[in-house]
């Protein structure tokens, strides 16, 4: 069985019957849908041809829930309110209560992910067992002038450190370039989103990962495709010692990452814990998912 625990609906035009096609053609059982609620001001005008176009929002979680009505044995739910809203944890106990998600992200904000409010609707996932799917990017200048001249999101890996440490009974999920950046001990995070060559061994990720064993990681889209084959002979090895700590998803609709997994010739019961066996153990009621 394969879980993608990362995509979006309406997400580059693919309806609901072209997601269910794409995931029979790929061979994935069921995936959770992610809202993305972040006001105009927090996202790049130039990418919303890629959401959806019926909200302000790029990925509004009323898309999400369409689709899991349309198929509820494909789709599971997650939705993740803007904590700087005052009714940010309200919304979330609502969601649990009406329409059982089953994790809170995908987290995607300019703002610092360890501040007092972040940190008390963290404190909320706890109580309901819904872990935190956090989008880093680092503040590096990609020749935009307007409106901003870059698109950063969390404050970098330090903010995410610090939110482990405050919320311990919380789980948390890293993606995205400034997450992935730091499976290499190297400075490249400060001047590329997608660094190449040799993986240094003693990157951040590994650091938290040994220090928090409520962090984990989400391969997903290009930042975690890329990070795990720019070092294939490492990644084997990265894999082999946190593969109860690493989530399949894909935040997209083609295959790289189950084409890369599958080409590295790992132990079974590697691949089981990281398209399977992790989803089920830390998504809220993962353990109730039924095998087709």
């Amino acid at each position: 069985m394969i879980i993608d625990i990362h995509n979006h609906a309406d997400y580059h035009g693919c309806s609901v019957r072209d997601m269910l096609s794409n995931m029979d053609t790929y061979g994935i059982d069921v995936t959770c849908l992610l809202s993305w609620e972040a006001p105009v001001t927090d996202y790049d005008p130039a990418t919303k041809y890629a959401f959806s176009p019926l909200s302000d929002m790029p990925v509004p979680f009323e898309r999400c829930l369409y689709y899991r009505d349309a198929a509820p044995d494909r789709f599971l739910l997650g939705f993740c309110p803007d904590p700087r809203r005052p009714d940010a944890i309200s919304r979330l106990r609502a969601a649990v209560k009406l329409f059982d998600i089953s994790l809170c992200g995908e987290l995607k904000l300019r703002m610092m992910y360890d501040n007092p409010d972040a940190l008390r609707m963290y404190r909320a996932c706890a109580e309901y067992a819904l872990p935190v799917l956090v989008h880093l990017d680092y503040e590096i200048p990609n020749g935009q002038k307007h409106p901003w001249p870059n698109y950063w999101y969390g404050g970098g890996i330090e903010a995410l450190a610090r939110a482990l440490e405050a919320c311990p009974e919380t789980l948390f999920i890293g993606h995205a370039p400034g997450f992935w950046a730091h499976i290499s001990n190297d400075e490249q995070y400060k001047t590329v989103s997608y660094p190449q060559g040799p993986v240094v061994p003693g990157g951040r990720i590994e650091q938290l990962l040994e220090k928090y064993p409520n962090l984990y990681c989400d391969i997903s889209a290009g930042s975690g495709c890329r990070a795990l084959a720019r070092d294939t002979e490492f990644t084997r090895g990265f894999l082999a010692r946190w593969h109860d700590r690493v989530l399949f998803g894909r935040d997209y609709f083609d295959n790289k990452h189950q084409e890369l997994l599958n080409s590295m010739q790992l132990p079974a019961s590697v691949l089981y814990d990281i398209y399977e066996g992790n989803a089920r153990r830390i998504l809220r009621g993962g353990d109730k998912i039924r095998r087709r």
